[in-house]
């Protein structure tokens, strides 16, 4: 089943209740939240995100998907933790070489109930996440670089879903495979093909003009 987590990193403060609304009864399936600490990416959406997600818990059954690229995630997690997301992912590139604090990360999610997913930039290698796999729910594979809303699809990461859905395949793993970043009618076929079963999109779905449609068709893969 394809399901679709909305980015609301483009709603306006003004109209945001009234735009959740709308999602929900478009059948958006979460709804993502980017965290960005001005940081690892250039944009700072701390304060706003976390704003954002409390509103959400409060007025939707919907869960939150939330994304953390910064460089220092285990300072956001209790922060997110206290609103029960369904999805909570952290980047990788910035905490690569700190195993330890990684598994402590993965374990402070999964006992708090928490699906717990690793994000990887284009440039990043699946090799380098595979021995976290076996303890996560999800790979979220960024099909743009990590920080900026409305870029376009890079191909060769549809690449990079195949190779992850082989590897699953092989070693008997059950992981969803999350794409963020490009995904419209145009794209969608290709990455869903390739693998992805969740599908991130924000400027799609939100300047459309029926999010329903747009939403179904993501679905339906058209």
């Amino acid at each position: 089943m394809i399901e679709v987590s909305t980015s609301v990193l483009d709603l306006s403060e003004k109209d945001f209740t009234h735009s959740i609304y709308n999602l929900e009864t478009a059948r958006t399936d979460y709804f993502h939240i980017d965290v960005m600490d001005g940081k690892f990416v250039p944009n700072d959406t701390s304060k706003r995100m976390l704003d954002y997600a409390t509103t959400i818990s409060h007025i939707s059954q919907l869960g939150i998907d939330v994304h953390l690229m910064v460089n220092e995630p285990e300072k956001f997690i209790d922060d997110y933790i206290a609103l029960s997301p369904r999805i909570l992912t952290f980047q990788f590139e910035p905490v690569k070489n700190d195993k330890q604090k990684i598994l402590n990360m993965i374990s402070d999610l999964k006992e708090n109930g928490v699906r717990v997913g690793i994000a990887i930039n284009p440039g990043t290698d699946i090799n380098e996440i595979k021995e976290y796999l076996p303890y996560i729910h999800v790979v979220l594979v960024m099909t743009v670089w990590a920080g900026l809303g409305g870029q376009e699809l890079i191909p060769e990461t549809v690449e990079k879903v195949k190779d992850l859905k082989k590897y699953f395949e092989e070693n008997n793993l059950d992981l969803d495979i999350e794409v963020d970043g490009g995904v419209n009618e145009k794209t969608v076929k290709d990455v869903v093909e390739a693998g992805a079963n969740i599908l991130v999109s924000g400027s799609y779905i939100l300047n459309s003009d029926d999010c329903k449609i747009a939403i179904g068709r993501l679905k339906n893969c058209l």
